[in-house]
């Protein structure tokens, strides 16, 4: 291997080797049909020296080499008649050129030295007999073609294997990519609705109950059960998603958090002990949904409602479900100002992803006559499979 390397560095040192090593090969054989033939050995050898001269330019001019290897053997053919040695020089250079080429040129350049060979050799020898060495000369020179050939096809299908492996090697990387970005985005989004939603509520309990301290230490003592409550219920949930995290969604013990509308009453009792004014109306047919939309609604509701109660300065919020035949309507509206602009918008960002990642639609606006809506559109029969 290394040897190789070096030698295709040096294209000149190779094309000698290829040489000596033709005319160190057929020597013998020349030698001997020469000797049986009753013909010189020595001109038999020198005219092989002749045919080989030329392979020392195989590398840079390939095909120009194949026709001056045919000429010299249909010489040596005319001037030594019984003479008719394998072309192996012409054959090395068709073998060359065969390795080069396309299919179709290499033939053509094979049968073009194939023809003026046997041409020569009808000529020196135009006794019968001899036909079996004008067909000699044609397989050494279809030889030579097709072992070329199949070396260059076997070099471009192992070309185009690796190819297809590196190519495959690369979508597994950005499949493996994307896959692991999906997972960055979907724990992202639960951590943040986790931990703002809770967040939220002990903020606004907190506050409650440093106004209501020194003038209702009842009310406040109930606001400080209700933060003792509600960090409890986020240490939980925070818990239960490192658990899926560490243990991976395969695992017996992962315990996965996957509230739904069914909870939605003590959602929204927790906004009211916070401070928010929040009503439910609920309109069609409440079958049970989907899991992973069941979880989606009851996300873009906890999700808006934080929203509101943390940068909209809202009074009251409206929650509506519109049950319909082929999908559920999700409204939350309030009377604050723009609840995006007072925030990171990392939530908008969130619910957008949880409703696209189910085929839904959402839509998050100012109304004209005051406050904020967020609609979502979520279809009650999903083929995708996922969860939280």
């Amino acid at each position: 291997m290394i040897v190789r390397w070096w030698l295709r560095d040096r294209p000149w040192l190779t094309d000698l080797v290829v040489a000596v090593g033709c005319f160190l090969v057929a020597t013998p054989v020349a030698a001997t049909m020469a000797y049986l033939r009753h013909s010189p050995v020595d001109r038999a050898v020198g005219g092989l020296v002749l045919t080989c001269v030329p392979l020392l330019a195989r590398s840079r001019w390939p095909i120009a080499v194949v026709a001056a290897t045919v000429v010299v053997e249909a010489g040596r053919y005319l001037v030594f008649p019984y003479s008719t040695l394998p072309p192996a020089a012409t054959a090395v250079a068709l073998f060359t050129v065969a390795d080069r080429v396309d299919r179709r040129t290499a033939w053509l350049v094979g049968v073009g030295a194939a023809v003026p060979l046997v041409a020569a050799i009808l000529i020196s020898q135009p006794h019968p007999l001899d036909l079996s060495s004008a067909l000699g000369q044609v397989a050494w020179t279809l030889l030579g073609v097709a072992a070329g050939d199949a070396v260059r096809t076997r070099r471009e299908l192992l070309a185009s294997v690796v190819e297809r492996a590196e190519r495959a090697e690369h979508d597994r990387e950005i499949e493996a990519g994307r896959r692991v970005a999906e997972e960055r985005l979907r724990i992202a989004r639960e951590l943040h609705d986790v931990v703002a939603h809770h967040i939220t509520l002990v903020n606004a309990q907190a506050g409650v109950a440093h106004h209501l301290m020194r003038t209702n230490p009842e009310h406040a003592y109930q606001a400080l059960e209700r933060i003792r409550d509600t960090s409890r219920t986020a240490l939980d949930d925070l818990r239960a998603t490192v658990g899926v995290l560490r243990a991976g969604d395969d695992s017996a013990h992962a315990r996965t958090p996957s509230p739904g509308l069914a909870d939605l009453g003590e959602l929204v009792q927790s906004f009211r002990h916070a401070g928010l004014d929040v009503t439910v109306e609920t309109s069609g047919d409440a079958a049970e949904l989907p899991p992973l939309t069941d979880l989606t609604a009851y996300r873009i509701v906890q999700e808006a409602l934080t929203n509101t109660r943390k940068h909209a300065g809202a009074a009251s919020a409206r929650v509506r479900l519109d049950y319909r035949p082929d999908r559920l309507r999700v409204t939350i509206d309030d009377d604050g100002h723009d609840p995006a602009g007072g925030g990171s918008g990392y939530g908008l960002i969130g619910m957008r992803e949880r409703v696209k990642a189910v085929g839904g639609t959402l839509i998050a606006r100012q109304r004209p006559e005051g406050g904020f809506r967020v609609t979502a559109e979520l279809p009650r029969r999903t083929g995708r499979k996922g969860g939280s």
